[in-house]
């Protein structure tokens, strides 16, 4: 065993870990995405209902990426206690900052009873989930990161990364549940508040999970190796996280925006623009769009793993790249295939889509991890991917629909997809190799200090 390396926690242990990561990420993942398919379905009538349907759509949307501009500040805010005071007691307060918010959304008066302060309240609360998302990425796969064995590290960081398709595939299945059994009418009546006030049960059971696991054996380390400096007087006194990512690390946070370009944006044209095109340009029923979206979405979190598993074997920048090229090649046919109308095309579409998304998103848990020093890890790779939410998945379905209604043609829509892409190759193409590196042997002791890069042999075993 390397100096400096502790060995991995009982498989167990470990398997709660990841379980508590992964149920808490579904269930937040599962809020954000509700919103999503809300709005493409019907915020647009329940809350602007005055506008023409195309507009009505595009407003609903911005109420979407609202939340995605809370998301930075999130980060900033999680990741700096975060760093501070540990990954669970924050991973706990975004769980219940966001259940909170959705849950009161399926209580929200509609602009037929209310007037203009029924939007005004939805993108308040809307607000509260982006600043809580922003929180919960970081902190979860942090935990499973800083738990796990070094050598499989992208296999165990990406199963948090899962929660994300989990949550998609579970608020698509009880939208997709309640449009099948309910009409047009009762489902835009109260139907659509079914899926949001269950978000209260499921919070009370992640909750219930996550406050049974440890607290990451790496932070803890690395907090009592700065206490025992202070105690005998050697300690440099410490600036902020913030602080010290921006001045040690300003690199990695660029390339971890840059890598999330072209994953944040395809997501999100793949899972909720194709709601707008599918129903508008290719008439596509609601039901049929769901459905593609939760066949996909299954496979989607079925990949993941695999896709990390293939990061520990031949590292993260590979895989990565890998899927970010194919995603480019794909938005061609992508449109091709939903513009025949046929549901196994729109099957296969999305889920071709979905599955070369997972090979930048499985390993990107356990890649900016890597990155960043125990004691601005939470900071960093926060910022390095919510910041970069604001300029990829928040405009995305707005700036595609947008597109659309300018063009009436998919292929500007590819374009922006595409060029996304290129952005995300140059930013993987530059960055170093992660996957050898100890994040037990990484600390802030002195800010002068960047991460160490343990050799192979040096890993945990």
């Amino acid at each position: 065993m390397a100096s400096g390396t502790t060995a991995p926690p009982p498989p167990v242990n470990l398997k709660r870990i990841v379980a508590a990561s992964l149920i808490g990420t579904t269930i937040e993942w599962y809020d954000f995405f509700l919103y999503g398919s809300a709005a493409a379905l019907v915020f647009n009538k329940l809350f602007f209902p005055d506008s023409e349907p195309l507009v009505g759509t595009l407003l609903s949307f911005l109420t979407y990426a609202v939340g995605f501009a809370a998301r930075p500040l999130g980060a900033l805010v999680f990741g700096h206690y975060g760093d501070r005071l540990g990954r669970k007691r924050l991973l706990v307060l975004s769980l219940l900052m966001m259940g909170g918010a959705t849950f009161a959304i399926g209580l929200l008066p509609t602009h037929a009873t209310v007037g203009v302060a029924a939007p005004v309240l939805l993108t308040a609360l809307r607000l509260v989930q982006g600043f809580a998302l922003g929180g919960e990425w970081g902190g979860a796969v942090l935990l499973v990161s800083e738990h796990g064995d070094a050598r499989r590290r992208g296999f165990w960081a990406s199963w948090p990364q899962t929660g994300a398709p989990a949550g998609q595939l579970l608020a698509t299945g009880v939208l997709s549940l309640l449009t099948a059994t309910q009409s047009d009418g009762t489902f835009v009546s109260w139907g659509w508040r079914i899926p949001f006030l269950l978000s209260g049960v499921l919070v009370v059971v992640g909750l219930w999970i996550r406050l049974s696991v440890d607290e990451s054996p790496v932070f803890k380390q690395a907090l009592a190796r700065a206490e025992a400096r202070k105690a005998a007087g050697t300690d440099v006194p410490e600036r902020l996280p913030l602080v010290s990512v921006l001045r040690h690390h300003w690199r990695d946070v660029l390339v971890a925006m840059g890598a999330r370009m072209a994953e944040n944006i395809s997501y999100y044209v793949i899972t909720a623009f194709i709601l707008v095109y599918a129903t508008t340009s290719a008439g596509v029923s609601r039901q049929t769009a769901l459905n593609a979206v939760l066949i996909a979405s299954a496979v989607h979190f079925a990949v993941i793993p695999a896709w990390g598993a293939l990061s520990d074997r031949i590292g993260r920048r590979p895989v990565y790249l890998l899927g970010a090229a194919g995603v480019g090649l794909w938005m061609f046919p992508f449109f091709s295939l939903i513009d025949t109308g046929g549901f196994a095309n729109l099957v296969l579409a999305v889920t071709v889509g979905l599955v070369l998304h997972g090979a930048m998103y499985a390993p990107q848990a356990a890649f900016f991890s890597e990155m960043f020093a125990t004691r601005m890890r939470y900071s960093g790779a926060s910022i390095g991917a919510q910041f970069a939410s604001v300029a990829a998945g928040a405009p995305a379905p707005l700036i595609a629909t947008a597109l659309l209604s300018s063009y009436d043609s998919s292929a500007p829509v590819s374009l922006y997809v595409i060029g996304s892409v290129l952005l995300t190759l140059i930013a993987v193409g530059f960055a170093k190799e992660t996957r050898d590196r100890d994040l037990s042997a990484v600390d802030t002791a002195d800010d002068d200090q960047r991460a160490p890069v343990a050799p192979a042999d040096a890993r945990t075993v």
